[in-house]
């Protein structure tokens, strides 16, 4: 995961702003691909975000995790994965 190079995405909130975050890992689990995304600039909020990626007619788009139980088990795959790198205390 290291070695790879980091992919960047821009995510816009509620209020308009947007957030550059770095995709740092990507999981595929019972056919859903899932993406870990930390802030790309320090002074945002730290923070690991999770999101399942959706596929309508061809485009690509994220979304939140809205299932408890589906955000538990997904959440602790990538924190396992990325323990090493992370503090996620």
């Amino acid at each position: 995961m290291q070695d790879k190079e980091c992919e960047m995405l821009t995510l816009t909130d509620e209020e308009g702003k947007e957030h550059e975050l770095l995709i740092v890992d990507k999981i595929v689990v019972n056919g859903t691909e899932y993406l870990a995304l930390v802030p790309a600039v320090e002074c945002e909020e730290d923070g690991l975000y999770i999101y399942k990626v959706i596929v309508e007619d061809g485009e690509e788009y994220i979304e939140p995790i809205e299932d408890d139980k589906e955000f538990e088990e997904i959440s602790e795959t990538f924190e396992d994965r990325l323990s090493e790198i992370y503090d996620f205390e």
